[in-house]
This record gives C-alpha cells, structure tokens and sequence, in this order.
C-alpha cells in the first residue's frame, strides 16, 4: 500500500491524477520512478503466483474442506487413496496370517473388500449431505431477505438504511451474508456491487440466479423496490417447488428402503429356517445311509450360501441407495448416504448373526 500511496502523490505532483498537463510542473527524478515501477511488478508477480498456488495442488492440500465443499465429488480425491490403503493393509493383514491361500478360502477378503468401498464413498456422501443441508439453509433465507428489503425501501427508507435494519434479522444460515452487505454499504459500496459479490460469496444456483436479475434490472433503472419483490417470489417459488418435490418422492424413497429391508428380511429366513432345516436333513440322511437323493440334500453348504447372500444384500443396498437418492432428490450422488448406510447393514447383519 506504501507503494502505490508513493506513486499516487507522485502522479499528482505531474498533475496526472486530475488531469493537469501543466508543461510546467517539475519533473520526476528517473530512478524514483524506475524503482516504484519496479516495487509494483514485483508485487504484482507476488499477486500471480499466490494464485497459481491457490488454484493448484498446494491450493487443495492448505484448503482440503474449501476444495470439496465446491464440488462433493472432488471428496474422492482423499477417499480413493485412504480406500486403497485401508484395502493394502488388510490383503498384508491375510497373507500375514493365513497366507496367499486366505484370499479364496476365507471371508476375511469379503470383509476387506466391502470396507473399502464403504471407506471411498462415505465421505463423499458426508460432504453432499452437509452441502445439500448448507445450500437448503441459504435457499430457504432469500425470500425472506428480499421481501424485507423491499417493504423496508417502500416505507421511505434508503437502501443502505433498509440492508442495515434487516441486517439484525436472522436468516439462517444467510445472515452472516447478509451482515457482510451490510458492513460494505456502510464504507459507500453501491447496491448493485455489494449485491454481486453478495452473490459469489454465497455461491448457490438460486442466488446467483437472483442477483443477477437484481443487479442488472436495477442498473437498468428499474424500481429496486418491485425487483426485490419479484425476485422473492422468484426464489419463493423455486424453494416451494423443490419442497413439494422432495415431499411427494419422499414415499418411493421409504419404498425403496423397506423393499431392501424385507430382501434383508427373507433371506435371513431363507438361511436361518429352509437352508438349515435341508442341511441337517442332508446330513442326517447321509448318515443312514438311505435314499439316492441324499447326495443332493447333504450337498448343501451353507458357508457358500451365506457368503452369497452376503455379496447380494450389499449389492442391493448399494445400487437401491442411488435410486433412492435419484428418485427422492433428484441426484445420484445424493443416494451415497442410502447406500452407505444399507450396505453398512446388510454386512452387520450377515456377519453377526450368520
């Protein structure tokens, strides 16, 4: 700041600042000059290069938790590699104990395997879920915000009056926002730049929708008081809509569930009364020593078959988490948390009571 302070005062020694070119004003020594021309490039280049690294692989490991709020996706950077080492340490974990063998003659592996995708998918699913809270919170404040805005500037109030009086409202998850245009109209920020960057720093589809229309309704002199109110009702409706959405899905997605609970459900009967029954009777038979269909009752083997009902149920619960999250919210992704949750179940299940 000391810098361009420096170069101002000098620009305004030339008569540049208001636009003086007196042919008699004094000149500036050379090498002041050269040396404030170079304290700026060199502040300028400082300014570049903080931003390659912010954007870069120094950018994501000093801001982890910025980097996947912007996209939950971005999550599986840090959950693939932790995934795979989770998966690495349990392949050594069973060659250490029951050697290269242990990979097909136990369930061990089975265990590694479902874990590993629970461990890669679980965070990501945490982080869209606390998005899609955080993003709902901020959504559901701007009807609010603008109607009071405008009710406040319709009863004479200035604008910076208005922003300053709801400013001690609360908003959710919105009211910090809301403070923060606030404090910038009170150091003479105009409206329409406080509202922009109103915009970026909330960053959700909706506001940024509605700020827009906003800034450029209002720079294109129209009435700010009727552009809040349309821009209420505006995001009035969208979040009504979604709402009503999510509420009438929301039966399919109980659907859903309760149809991966009673798979869960038949199958532990299948395995704890029909399966057991035929196995004992198999055996019972071959231990008489009658009947040439006692080959195929004893044949039945039970570890085979719960190891395969396990790997169903975890399939199912996986694949029916994403068509709940499509149906009831309209986003695969968002069924990562069902599926996580369903495949967490259907291993407790079949490896406590099987």
């Amino acid at each position: 700041m000391k810098v361009f302070s420096r170069f101002a005062k000098l620009k305004e020694k030339r008569g540049l600042v208001m636009g003086n070119k007196d042919e008699d004003l004094p000149d500036i020594p050379e090498k002041e000059l050269v040396n404030i021309e170079d304290e700026q490039s060199t502040i300028m280049e400082r300014i570049e290069s903080r931003k390659e690294e912010e954007g870069g692989l120094s950018g994501i490991l000093r801001h982890p938790l910025m980097f996947a709020r912007e996209k939950p996706v971005n999550t599986f950077v840090f959950s693939i590699p932790l995934a795979f080492i989770f998966f690495i340490v349990g392949i050594l974990f069973i060659f250490a104990r029951w050697g290269i063998s242990g990979l097909w003659n136990t369930t061990f592996i089975d265990n590694v395997l479902i874990w590993t995708i629970i461990i890669s998918l679980l965070p990501v699913a945490f982080v869209d879920y606390y998005e899609s809270r955080r993003i709902k919170s901020l959504e559901d404040g701007l009807p609010n915000f603008f109607r009071d805005v405008a009710g406040m500037h319709d009863s004479g109030m200035t604008l910076p009056n208005a922003i300053h009086l709801v400013s001690e409202s609360e908003y959710g998850a919105l009211t910090p926002f809301v403070r923060k245009i606030d404090n910038e109209m009170s150091w003479n920020a105009t409206f329409v730049d406080s509202m922009e960057r109103f915009g970026k720093n909330v960053c959700t589809p909706l506001a940024e929708r509605s700020v827009n229309l906003i800034a450029q309704a209002t720079s294109a002199g129209g009435n700010v008081s009727e552009i809040l109110r349309a821009a209420a009702n505006d995001t009035y409706e969208h979040v009504s809509l979604v709402n009503e959405r999510k509420n009438n899905m929301l039966i399919y997605t109980i659907i859903v569930i309760v149809s991966f609970l009673v798979f869960i459900f038949v199958i532990l009967m299948l395995t704890s009364s029909f399966l057991e029954t035929m196995a004992e009777a198999g055996k019972a038979v071959m231990a008489s020593g009658a009947g040439a269909g006692s080959g195929f009752i004893g044949s039945v083997d039970m570890d085979a078959y719960n190891r395969l009902f396990t790997h169903a149920a975890v399939i199912q619960g996986m694949f029916s988490g994403l068509v709940a999250g499509q149906m009831g919210e309209g986003r695969v992704i968002a069924g990562l948390k069902y599926s996580c949750i369903m495949m967490i179940i259907a291993w407790a299940v079949f490896t406590i009571t099987l």
